[in-house]
Parts: structure tokens; sequence; C-alpha cells
């Protein structure tokens, strides 16, 4: 199990900071929950504001000028964020892949090179392998549980890895301590999407990751009504993603979906270790179904990355993947006869999800490998998995809801 860093460990426990970090009490009411600040725009006395970022070294440093800049609310969460993760500074945006696209334009340029993950978020895969090209930037996906072939696709340009841990949707891990010592050998930075484990299970930068990047839509904010991303990391960094992407990229996270995210914060701690203990009672449960073929959960014996898992996470989170025979129909009946778990896209809410995620639909709209690499997706999600985000419900009426559908 990783502990906190040593160096900059908190005076407080990360189960406090998840309340109390970057908590400003109102001077004038004394209210304790965050005000929400919804100006866009703020008083400022003549000289103290800038109007471009350029030459701007600390954009948080300024007055609370406009809301598209920063906002007091928003700002209350980045430092949130920043609290859990253990790191210097914050940045949120609209949504997560928002906060992936202000990582990569800003790391990035024509004539940089991108290693990242060939199994990752959908939107982050699309964007690397079917947009950043037309800006010049040449990108190689690989397997980043296969470290001689992280270590092969190092170029002189690689600049930046992107790697996700556990992936979605296969769970597939990344050793985050070997991936980050092999870029920082070749002179670049590591990024890693740490959506499914929370900072609850893996604090990334305590590894040697740069930057860790959250979709706050998911289990942080974990009541399914707000979306948000952010990216935490050294001040330097963060600093220049905000003075680029965050000021001219526009995608601004509203004062009010940072004021939900926060009531979701609040939560975090309980809420991820009651979905890591259902998820694990359901995988095992699972495990034995005579309708399952196989099932994938970090917590089980049987995840080929088990030792990594119990080396790297303090918490096995609320997904896990299960196969069973002719899975179209499957889907069509769990649909159907479903009552407490619901069919549904997305994760890390409050009530349990379930989805069919069909092999070949994928490879066609996302992922496109062949060979080795489909044969490595393969190995973890056959011809498809239903990924189930375990929710806050009774586990006892999960497992049933799943026995009497799966029959």
């Amino acid at each position: 199990m990783i502990r906190p860093p040593a160096v900059g460990r908190p005076s407080l426990h990360w189960e406090t900071l998840a309340l109390d970090g970057g908590l400003e009490i109102d001077p004038t009411t004394r209210a304790i929950a965050p005000n929400i600040s919804m100006s866009v725009n703020n008083m400022l006395t003549p000289g103290d504001g800038a109007f471009s970022a350029d030459g701007v070294e600390d954009l948080t440093a300024l007055p609370f000028l406009y809301a598209r800049w920063t906002n007091p609310t928003v700002r209350q969460l980045e430092q949130r964020m920043a609290a859990l993760e253990g790191t210097e500074d914050a940045l949120a945006t609209a949504t997560g892949v928002a906060a992936i696209a202000a990582t990569f334009l800003t790391c990035l340029k024509k004539g940089d090179h991108l290693i990242i993950s060939d199994v990752c978020y959908a939107g982050a895969n699309e964007l690397a392998r079917r947009i950043l090209p037309d800006y010049g930037i040449e990108v190689t996906a690989v397997n980043m549980a296969r470290l001689d072939e992280v270590a092969a696709a190092f170029r002189p340009s690689t600049r930046l890895v992107h790697c996700e841990s556990p992936c979605n949707p296969i769970l597939r891990l990344t050793d985050l301590c070997a991936v980050a010592a092999l870029a920082h050998r070749h002179g670049a930075i590591v990024s890693v999407d740490s959506t499914l484990a929370t900072p609850v299970a893996t604090r990334p930068l305590a590894l040697g990751v740069d930057l860790v990047i959250h979709s706050l839509t998911k289990f942080i904010n974990g009541h399914g009504d707000a979306l948000g991303g952010v990216v935490c990391g050294r001040k330097e960094l963060v600093e220049k993603i905000r003075s680029r992407a965050g000021v001219y990229l526009g995608a601004s996270l509203s004062a009010h979906n940072a004021w939900l995210i926060m009531r979701g914060i609040d939560t975090l701690f309980p809420r991820l270790r009651a979905v890591s203990d259902s998820a694990m009672r359901i995988a095992r449960f699972l495990c034995d179904h005579p309708g399952v073929k196989s099932v994938i959960y970090p917590g089980l014996e049987t995840h080929p990355q088990y030792a990594l898992a119990n080396r790297q996470m303090n918490a096995f989170g609320g997904i896990l993947t299960f196969q069973t025979d002719d899975q179209q129909k499957m889907a069509v009946r769990l649909a159907d006869r479903l009552r407490v778990v619901h069919y549904a896209f997305s994760l890390g809410h409050q009530r349990s999800i379930v989805v069919l995620l069909d092999t070949n639909e994928m490879m066609k709209s996302t992922y496109r490998l062949q060979g080795a690499q489909l044969d490595d997706y393969r190995a973890f999600a056959g011809d498809g998995v239903f990924r189930l985000s375990v929710g806050l419900e009774a586990v006892e009426d999960i497992i049933a809801d799943l026995d009497q559908a799966l029959r």
C-alpha cells in the first residue's frame, strides 16, 4: 500500500483534507459551507488587473477579475483537489476531456511526440490519435502494461507520456513508478488519468507522475449531476496550462458545478470505501455465478496485475467488468429486467450503472487496435464486457438484482 509522501506530508489526514482543503469561511456571514459566487466579473482597483495572460507568471495571484480566468468558488475547488492529491496547484475545467485537452495542447506543439496508452478514456484516445496529428504532433499508442514497449516508443522529440490506471474500460493497470522513471530519463513528463482510482486509491504524484487528471463528473462528484475536470501538479506546470489552455480554450468550469463537486468531495472517502467493499463482494459473487464467464476487478487474486494493484492502490475502486455468453442478448435482458441497477453509460455515480461495451464496436469507434495490441485487449475483454459501476445501494440488493437478471 502507498502512503502519503514523507516530504510535504500534510499535517491533516487525507480524509480531513477532503472536507477542509481550500475551505474558506465567509468573513461576513461566517458560513461554513462554500459560497457560490455566480458573478462573471469582480470589482478591481485600476492597475491591479491584466488584460492578457501573456507575461503573467501566476494568474491565481491576481485579484478575481473575470470568471473565464478564475472564480472564487472554482478556486476553492482547485485548492481542495490540490490538497487531496498532495500537489502545489490545480486547474479546474468544464469537463474531464477539457482537462486532457488543456494538458495536451499546452505540453505539445508541432514536431513533438506523445506516447499514449492504447486503451484509455475514449475522448482522450480519439483526441490524441485523430486530432493532434492534424497539428503536426506525432502520437504513438502502446500497451502501458508492457514496459519494454513503452521504452521502445521514446524518441528525441517525446515530450509527454499519457497513461491511465486503472484504464477505462478494461481495468488494466499501469506501473506508474516505472513509467515515470522511463519518461524522466528521456526528458519527458507524465500525465495520468486517475478518474477510476481517485485520490482515495492512488496518489500518482507520490509515485513520480508529474500531472494527475480527473473527470470530476465521475466518482469525485459522485452524484451524476455536474460535469467537471481538473489537472493537478507542480505550480509551474499548472500555471503554464492555466495561462495557455485555461485562458484561451475557454473551457471554464461554472461556479455552480464547482460547488456541486465540492459537496461531493465532502463524502468522497466514505463513498469510495463503501463502493470498493461492495464491488469486492459483487465481484466474488459474479465469479461463482453460472451465467458469468469471467470477472475482472483489481482486488481479485485472478486479476493479471493483482500484485501491482496491491502495491499501487489503497482501495480497489467501484468499477468491475464481467462477461457472459451471448452478450448482445444478455444486454437486452439486463436492460429489461434490472430494477436496482440501471442500464446506462457513464460511471462513478451514487446509483449502480451497467452497460455492455462490445469489443468490435469499441475497435471500430475508438481504439482501432490490431495484431498483438488487439490480442492484449481481448485478454481482458474478450468479445466485450459489461462494465458495472457500483453505487451506494445495499450490496445485498445489487447482488439480488444482478442474480435475477442474469438467470
